[in-house]
């Protein structure tokens, strides 16, 4: 699935330093995700906890996403799960980076991905 134009975005993500992780996702699924070889091995060792703690996120995204909840973000250790919400929708563009980055930087990156995602989803959807 290397020419998925999703898991295209999703690693150009991942050139930025400050992205340790990043993944298209909804509750106890991920849809879209680049080889974990490539994600942070720091995160890696706590993935198994982060992953949990996501799936309890999700409660929240499936409760309120249809009233227009648009970010999530939650600290775990060293580290913030930023969630952009695809509207309407329980699924979202997931990162995981360093409690103390500099999330303005991050923030214009993660929503230049979640539009072009959303353009993708779209144009999947008239051509189906």
């Amino acid at each position: 699935m290397q020419d998925d134009p999703i898991l295209e975005i999703l690693n150009n993500l991942l050139k930025h330093e400050e992205i340790l992780a990043c993944m298209v996702a909804r509750q106890n699924m991920i849809s879209v995700m680049p080889e974990q070889d490539r994600f942070d091995p720091a995160v890696m060792e706590i993935w198994d906890v982060i992953k949990r703690a996501m799936d309890d996120v999700f409660g929240v995204i499936r409760e309120y996403s249809q009233a227009g909840l648009g970010e999530i973000e939650f600290r775990l250790q060293d580290y913030a799960a930023l969630f952009y919400i695809f509207p309407d929708t329980e699924n979202a563009l997931v990162t995981i980076v360093p409690a103390l980055s500099n999330k303005g930087l991050i923030e214009v990156e993660l929503e230049n991905a979640r539009l072009e995602i959303l353009n993708l989803m779209e144009q999947k959807e008239i051509n189906q």
